[in-house]
């Protein structure tokens, strides 16, 4: 595993994307791996693209103003798997979303996150679609970040 410090410029960057992140400069900013940002030894980032995603704890402690896709108690097992999200287990979709924006997946019942995913339509092609994969599953619960 290879750790080093976050650059400034990183931290910016970061910042500039999800100015709801609370970072400060006391805080330890570490990249694992070249791909995992550690803030205070939680993983709060991941790479993806070159681009900064927020984590699944992330989200759970602040409001970074990503849309919501619902899903349905039917589809949360396979979601937590790292299966990508079919149109048919979608329940609920934000409005405002657009292709390759990342958005969290939560459960319909208790609006708990379950995944972050990539979507691959926007939210007017999101809800006249009726079948096929229509978001990338990038980060779910119980996967190597998670459990990190």
């Amino acid at each position: 595993m290879k750790k080093s410090q976050l650059s400034k410029r990183d931290i910016k960057e970061i910042l500039l994307n999800f100015p709801q992140a609370q970072i400060s400069k006391k805080d330890r900013a570490e990249l694992i791996d070249n791909s995992i940002v550690i803030l205070n030894d939680k993983p709060l980032f991941f790479l993806k693209d070159s681009k900064y995603i927020p984590t699944l704890r992330q989200v759970m402690d602040n409001d970074l103003g990503l849309k919501k896709i619902s899903v349905d108690s039917g589809a949360i097992p396979f979601v937590i798997k790292g299966a990508d999200i079919m149109r048919p287990g979608i329940t609920r979709i934000d409005d405002g979303i657009e292709i390759d924006d990342f958005v969290i997946i939560v459960d319909n019942t208790h609006g708990k996150p379950l995944a972050i995913g990539q979507a691959l339509y926007d939210s007017e092609n999101l809800k006249k679609s009726t079948s096929g994969k229509v978001i990338r599953n990038l980060h779910y619960v119980g996967d190597s970040i998670w459990t990190m």
